[in-house]
């Protein structure tokens, strides 16, 4: 799967599209994320749209500000005219509300995307305005849970009907992703990414699969460069 993150053959991606409804890409700061998700939207667009589903389109999920602010870092390859991109949709939410109105009102729609991609989920959820709207000093765990609860019934409400991916991506600053005793709940599939201490980072697929799958890249040029995809059992 960590090729779902990179610009590569379409049959690559066919052979790597196991059924992971709901996935995690977690990675500490500056290290890609909004471009690794990116990348994710716009290989599910250009693959689903060409390969049996007329819909083809992906929600994309994020702050209008922090985009505009770090805007995503294409392939190399990629063409910025593409069409695929077309069917990309931006949606820009400030806070945790934004998203539960999205979800709760999900089961509404004629026809489902092929992936709903969330980027920092984390950050939408204030700890402040958290706890005061829950009278809770957990109210951040709370919020959370109950969000990703919400986003995990769309999913498989959507999946009875035709295939629908949910990746979020969050930041963390050690070695693992913060809060993961709660993303574990809901989360199928847990991508992570650490430097590998020569300006590059290493995307590592934690699933349980008996191989370990990762992939080594960088930023450079304001282009995403995927060095290398290696796989090891473990």
């Amino acid at each position: 799967m960590v090729q779902r993150f990179f610009s590569v053959r379409q049959m690559d991606l066919q052979q790597n599209s196991q059924s992971h409804p709901v996935m995690l890409l977690s990675g500490p700061p500056s290290c890609g994320k909004t471009s690794l998700i990116f990348q994710f939207a716009f290989n599910s667009a250009m693959g689903e749209g060409h390969h049996g589903n007329t819909n083809g389109k992906v929600m994309f999920i994020c702050n209008r500000r922090k985009l505009e602010v770090k805007p995503p870092y294409l392939s190399q390859g990629v063409d910025s005219s593409s069409e695929t991109f077309q069917r990309i949709q931006m949606k820009y939410v400030d806070d945790d509300e934004g998203i539960k109105k999205y979800f709760a009102a999900f089961h509404l729609h004629e026809t489902f995307p092929v992936a709903v991609v969330i980027d920092d989920f984390g950050d939408f959820f204030d700890e402040r305005s958290c706890q005061e709207r829950y009278g809770n000093p957990r109210g951040r765990d709370l919020a959370m849970v109950r969000t990703l609860a919400l986003c995990h019934n769309a999913m498989v409400h959507a999946n009875e009907t035709s295939p629908c991916k949910l990746l979020l991506s969050d930041t963390h600053h050690g070695d693992s992703p913060r809060l993961l005793f709660i993303y574990k709940r809901w989360v199928t599939t847990i991508f992570t990414i650490q430097g590998d201490g020569s300006g590059s980072f290493v995307l590592k697929d934690n699933s349980n699969s008996g191989r370990t799958k990762t992939a080594k890249y960088s930023i450079s040029l304001q282009y995403l460069f995927l060095e290398e995809i290696t796989e090891a059992s473990e």
